[in-house]
Parts: structure tokens; C-alpha cells; sequence
């Protein structure tokens, strides 16, 4: 099976190739001898129920940064055209995130985007992971300040969080005694329009924050990543150490109860974030770990993945 592609990402120059995701499963796409084309989400348009993008052909090198890729001329394209859209930019999940999910929902199943970009939309990381309080800490979302002061009060240290962030920006340890607290709510509520993210802080995350890996709703790997000496949050952006860890019991309880969900909304890559016996994120949108994952002796998951986009296709 040889599949015409188009991989929608943020510029090509900017990543880093040996932690990239979305390099990874690229050049396994090469690897298969599937045409790989290369876009950025600003060049979309939409036009008499059309949507195209300025795209280039690429071909792509396991090598350093600036030495990573080759760019053919760019075109604009009907997306149409091809066989599977990447959806792969980078969060924030904001309005042109969610416009972007609608246009691409125009030319999906037909052509098929992944993840599905209705079902993206309709369950960014933080608010999908909220059908499952069963398997999470105590939560709290909302941007009323008289509920977060209570929940404080009820919970002793808390972590705040933007409801739409990544990469660990913007995520706040506030202890017990903190007098911040007022001060943070009052920053967040002049950058953020929507509700904010509160949790009971879970001492366990010095231990670790796993990344576990699910393909088609199974889960196939785990990266624990440990937070740097000083730092609350351990998303390898901020200097988290990452490791290759095997699933405890525990892990596996929480990906098969929510294996069934990823399934129904054919969410092909999905990464979790696990801290303890608790989940705390179900990421949809970009995952990553992937390259790290391999690096340290694990799956090679774009194999996979590209193994269930051809099932698909098939």
C-alpha cells in the first residue's frame, strides 16, 4: 500500500528531530515509501466547501537539527487529494485550533485525518480526562474564587493550571500557607478566558509523571519523567528526566477503562499523563514520547501507529 500524505505541523526548522514526535512518525511514513507532503496550519483555506493548503514535498533525515529535512516547491493543493492528513501542531487549544478542526473535518473520513479532528475538538486533553473521576485526583473547574479558596482549604497544597495549556506552562504549585494564591487567580483571570484547572497536589509526582502510550486504544509503552531538583512540574520541556517505565497494575486498570472511549471517538494516538494511582491528562491533541520511548529501548510506536492508519486505509 503506497498512501499520498500531508503532514499539518508548526514550521519544520523549528523542531528539535531527536525528541520530535511528529519527525519520527514521518520518517516512518518515508521508510513505508508513502509520499509525504509537508504544510503549515496558516496556509489553510477554505473555498466552495474546498480545502486546501500551501504544500511541499519533504524528505527527511535522521540527522541533527538544520540538517533534518529537504523542501520541495510548495503548491496549493486540495486536501482532498490525499489519503491521511496528520494533524500535528502543537497546542495551545484555542479558537484557530478549533477552526482549524472544523475545516478539517470537511475532507474527513474520505480523506482521514488523525486524530479525528470532530473528536479532538470535542475532547481536548483536559476536559476528556474529566468523564473519568473515578481514576483521577480531586478536581476542581471552574474560575469562581470562592470554590478554589474552599477546595484549598479542603485539600492543603494544589497545583492551578491553565484548562487549555501545554508543555507545562503556566502550571503553579500553591502550598498550603502560600499567600499567592489571590495574586495567581487574579493573573489567570487576565489571561485566560475560560475556566482553570485545580487539583489536589499529589506528592507522588516526585516519583514521577508517566507518559503511557496507547495505539488504537491500546496501551503500548510508558515513559516516566522525573521532575529536576526545585521544579513541581516534570513535562520534559521544563527539564523533566525521562525513563523507560513498565506499566504497573494500576496503569493497566486505567488504560483499559478508558480504552473503550479512545476507541468510540477512533483515536489512533493518544498519550496519558499517570502520576501515582491517578490520572491527570489524556492528551489528544500532539502527543509525544515517542522518539524518547524508542531511544531508550522501548516500541518503535510510529511503526504502530502507521501499522493502524493502514489497517484504516486498507
Amino acid at each position: 500500500m503506497t498512501l499520498k500524505i500531508a503532514v499539518q505541523m508548526d514550521p519544520i526548522a523549528s523542531i528539535n528531530p531527536a525528541g520530535d514526535s511528529t519527525f519520527a512518525l514521518m520518517l516512518e511514513a518515508q521508510a513505508r515509501q508513502h509520499q509525504v507532503d509537508y504544510y503549515v496550519p496558516q496556509t489553510l483555506a477554505l473555498r466552495d466547501n474546498h480545502v486546501s493548503a500551501e504544500v511541499a514535498p519533504i524528505t527527511l533525515f535522521d540527522k541533527p537539527k538544520g540538517e533534518h529535512y529537504a523542501l520541495g516547491e510548495f503548491t496549493r493543493v486540495e486536501l482532498a487529494t490525499y489519503d491521511v492528513v496528520l494533524m500535528r501542531q502543537d497546542p495551545p487549544f484555542d479558537m484557530n485550533y478549533i477552526t482549524l478542526s472544523h475545516l478539517l473535518e470537511r475532507i474527513h473520513p474520505r480523506t482521514f485525518v488523525v486524530n479525528p479532528p470532530a473528536a479532538v475538538r470535542n475532547a481536548p486533553e483536559k476536559i476528556l480526562v474529566t468523564e473519568f473521576p473515578e481514576l483521577m485526583p480531586p478536581t476542581l473547574v471552574t474560575r469562581d474564587r470562592g470554590l478554589i479558596h474552599a477546595f484549598r482549604k479542603e485539600h492543603g497544597n494544589i497545583i492551578v493550571k491553565p484548562l487549555y495549556g501545554n508543555g507545562g506552562a503556566g502550571v503553579f504549585l500553591i502550598q498550603e500557607a502560600d499567600q499567592n494564591l489571590n495574586s495567581l487567580i487574579e493573573l489567570f483571570e487576565q489571561s485566560f478566558r475560560e475556566p482553570f484547572m485545580v487539583q489536589k497536589y499529589l506528592p507522588a509526582v516526585r516519583k514521577g509523571d508517566k507518559r503511557i502510550i496507547l495505539v488504537d486504544g491500546e496501551p503500548v509503552a510508558g515513559l516516566n519523567r522525573i521532575p529536576a531538583e526545585g521544579e513541581a512540574r516534570s513535562n520534559m520541556h521544563v527539564g523533566g528526566r525521562p525513563e523507560l517505565s513498565p506499566l504497573t497494575d494500576r496503569e493497566r486498570e486505567i488504560c483499559a477503562t478508558i480504552g473503550p472511549a479512545l476507541k468510540e471517538r477512533d483515536m489512533i494516538f493518544v498519550g496519558i499523563d499517570v502520576i501515582g494511582d491517578y490520572l491527570t491528562e489524556i492528551n489528544v491533541t500532539s502527543p509525544t514520547g515517542i522518539r524518547e520511548i524508542k531511544r531508550f529501548g522501548g516500541p518503535d510506536i510510529a511503526v504502530l501507529i502507521w501499522d493502524a492508519i493502514e489497517k484504516r486505509r486498507a
